[in-house]
């Protein structure tokens, strides 16, 4: 399905997207804006496509060996899937936050410092300066600041998940992915991960697939409601809630499936 948003400036266009796993069709006909500065969220029922599409988006989908796409995927009006293009570096650009925290069993300046040490960065205080701002833009700074050498692996679930959105923010990309990044966390966690989104957005085009509908409610300005592999509708989250075009929407919705 075609749907396209013209009320913002869009960072990213999926334009026409078909992809497979070996035979089976898992996204079809897909076309959707993601809005710089803004947080568009993806809802459906599991299955129907949400995470498949947002793996498109930073070319996480290579790294699966039965995939193949068709159409195109444009950042800053480039197809990410032209022969020219770097994934590495689309993937700096484009960052992904998972479902399940998964820092590296390293000290937690190490994980913050390990992307711009990748990226050719090795001065001490430049170093230093990084780490110290990625961490104070993830709300982690303070709860960290005087254990920054101790493991990463002794922090909480919901400061392992703030910690990988340093880890991502410290290689200054342009937009954040977020495979539900509160599915494994208790609801305090939850909250710091919603508030920590909206002030993501001042900075960063945000794309978030939840399964939770209250909470694409509360932290999005656009959501995609995905069925079976397409986009069945697309809007401004206040009008996908509140006035829902398709049936297909309202019902899902409304609990009547899903």
């Amino acid at each position: 399905m075609v749907i396209h948003m013209t009320e913002c400036k869009e960072i990213i266009q999926v334009d026409h997207v078909n992809l497979w796993y070996g035979d089976s069709l898992a996204l079809r006909d897909v076309t959707i804006g993601m809005p710089d500065r803004q947080v568009t969220a993806l809802i459906g029922p599991s299955g129907c496509g949400k995470s498949t599409l947002i793996r498109c988006l930073n070319r996480m989908n290579d790294l699966v060996d039965t995939c193949r796409i068709q159409g195109t995927v444009n950042f800053h009006s480039k197809n990410i899937y032209a022969s020219d293009v770097d994934p590495v570096d689309i993937r700096r650009k484009i960052g992904m936050v998972f479902q399940r925290p998964n820092p590296f069993p390293k000290s937690i300046y190490e994980n913050v410092s390990y992307g711009p040490r990748v990226h050719g960065i090795k001065e001490r205080k430049q170093l230093d300066a990084i780490v110290e701002k990625s961490l104070k833009r993830a709300a982690l700074w303070d709860e960290v600041k005087d254990r920054l050498h101790d493991s990463a692996m002794g922090l909480s679930g919901g400061q392992q998940q703030r910690l990988c959105i340093a880890r991502t923010l410290a290689v200054e990309p342009e937009v954040i992915l977020m495979d539900e990044p509160c599915s494994a966390l208790d609801p305090i966690a939850t909250a710091k991960i919603e508030n920590l989104i909206e002030e993501l957005k001042t900075e960063y085009c945000v794309v978030i697939v939840t399964h939770n509908m209250q909470q694409a409610s509360r932290v999005s300005d656009y959501t995609g409601f995905m069925y079976m592999g397409e986009l069945a509708e697309f809007g401004t989250t206040r009008q996908i809630f509140e006035a829902p075009r398709e049936t297909l929407t309202e019902n899902y919705i409304t609990g009547r499936f899903g």
